[in-house]
């Protein structure tokens, strides 16, 4: 017998085998059990995820032998026809080469004969979307009310492209990626079966570049043992398809969370000089960065595959930075792939994302310097209702900041001291946020000094109000009793 290779071999023959499609295999199942069987089905879905698999099965469970029933004998010669694709009663058609009218008149013909040994005429047209309008608009009709005995499926990758009205006449079954681990673990199932050496950590690296198909999964450990042959490890899948380890993703993260400039692009250097496909260690160096921020929100969240111990690194290293830092160089990064897209020097754009990341992740904002002033401001008493005697009782330790680490000055016997207070509540600010190393204070500025064009229009009534509400703030009178100040009329 000759060759077959991973992805023939091992494709799915009953609704147990299909990986990763619960939603659609129990539905199916149900629909067959109360025999609830529509006309028209449509399989929907990214390349690999099993389509054309779940289309077959389907094919098997309506005209097995004493059908129709879920669970069905994969090995009885009327199941083995429909796999092999030689059963006369599943006609499988190729949308991309037959999407002319002239066809779909033939198709519409042939719906009129009987089955020859099923229940049912099946027809099965992959890549449905690449049939023409007009192809579409000559089948609306036979679609819409076909025969009992005809029952069609489609597959495409790209349901945009069809009509609304082929849309509307068919039950929608939209197949998702399938999930890293359940790839890697068939995987290492086929191995096992195959007596291939397969590493975990290479099943994974394959799962992962594999991008949720499972064909193309199978494929590339085809195209491993024929390079490696019996025993793969993580490193042969990474020099033969270029892909970045998840160490190498967790170090340059951990560059970028140290503010680490050369570190970060030293590395990126020797990825790109030994051929690792930039483009992808982008894409995961977006995911673990991702993985990050979702820590941030839900702590229960693991860390998309990285290892146990690299993870609880990042997640230290990640505490100084609120989310939105976070967000804003995943921004970055995202802007920077959709550039490399397009690209010839992808090196170049990628170099550029590390710089504005690590400077978005560094730069200090006005908010910032907000908050921590807000911060200290909600810690100092209300003495607005306290009488002097009071206000000079309170210890100087109880005004703290809302870490509790900073004590304010005494500033009653020189006023000075109100300014030494702001250095030590910015002082007392997380490492992330402290806006600068020391805080210039510039001489209060005077209306009567500026020159005239900038000098505040005001009314009598307007300056009487603001100054009453400006006297009344309990702050400003607690500034007052602290520095024996008062008020001194400017007229």
């Amino acid at each position: 017998m000759s060759y077959q290779v991973f992805a023939r071999k091992y494709r799915p023959k009953t609704f147990d085998d299909v990986l990763g499609q619960d939603h659609v295999v129990k539905t199916l199942r149900n629909a067959i059990a109360q025999k609830r069987l529509a006309h028209a089905y449509l399989f929907v879905g990214p390349r690999g995820t099993g389509k054309t698999s779940t289309a077959r099965i389907l094919a098997k469970a309506l005209n097995c032998t004493l059908g129709p029933k879920a669970d069905f004998d994969p090995d009885e010669d009327v199941c083995i026809e429909i796999a092999e694709g030689r059963s006369l009663d599943v006609l499988e058609i190729d949308g991309a080469s037959n999407n002319g009218v002239e066809q779909v008149r033939d198709l519409r013909e042939s719906v009129r004969f009987a089955p020859a040994r099923g229940q049912f005429k099946i027809f099965y047209i992959d890549e449905v979307h690449m049939l023409s309008n007009a192809a579409f608009n000559a089948l609306l009709k036979t679609l819409e009310e076909p025969p009992p005995h005809v029952k069609f499926i489609f597959a495409t990758t790209e349901a945009n492209k069809i009509l609304p009205t082929i849309l509307s006449r068919c039950q929608r079954f939209d197949l998702r990626p399938i999930p890293t681990e359940t790839i890697a673990k068939h995987l290492l199932h086929i191995a096992n079966l195959e007596g291939i050496s397969l590493d975990d950590t290479a099943a994974w690296a394959i799962a992962k570049g594999a991008d949720g198909g499972m064909r193309d999964a199978q494929s590339m450990l085809d195209q491993l043992v024929s390079f490696c042959g019996d025993t793969i490890n993580e490193s042969n899948v990474l020099d033969v398809f270029g892909f970045t380890s998840r160490e190498k993703v967790a170090a340059l993260t951990q560059n970028l969370l140290a503010r680490d400039n050369p570190a970060a692009l030293s590395l990126i250097q020797k990825e790109a000089e030994s051929g690792r496909e930039l483009s992808q260690l982008l894409g995961e160096l977006i995911g673990c960065l991702r993985a990050l921020l979702v820590a941030k929100l839900d702590p229960a969240a693991d860390g998309e595959g990285i290892p146990a111990h690299l993870w609880a690194t990042l997640l230290s290293a990640a505490d100084e930075y609120a989310p939105d830092r976070i967000l804003s160089a995943i921004d970055v990064f995202a802007e920077a792939e959709g550039r490399m897209k397009w690209a010839t020097n992808k090196r170049l754009h990628f170099e550029l994302g590390v710089i504005k990341a690590i400077q978005s992740l560094g730069e200090v904002r006005i908010a910032d310097i907000i908050k921590v002033l807000t911060r200290g401001a909600d810690f100092i008493p209300n003495t607005a209702s306290l009488s002097p005697v009071q206000v000079e009782t309170i210890p100087a330790k109880e005004i703290k900041t809302a870490e509790h680490v900073a004590v304010l000055p005494q500033v009653k016997t020189n006023p000075k001291n109100a300014f030494s207070s702001l250095d030590s509540l910015i002082e007392a600010a997380p490492e992330s946020i402290k806006p600068l190393e020391k805080v210039d204070t510039a001489p209060p500025w005077n209306k009567d000094s500026a020159p005239a064009e900038v000098k505040p229009l005001e009314t009598e009534s307007s300056t009487a109000a603001h100054e009453n509400t400006f006297q009344n703030d309990p702050l400003i009178q607690a500034a007052l009793i602290k520095f024996e100040g008062k008020f001194v009329s400017q007229s």
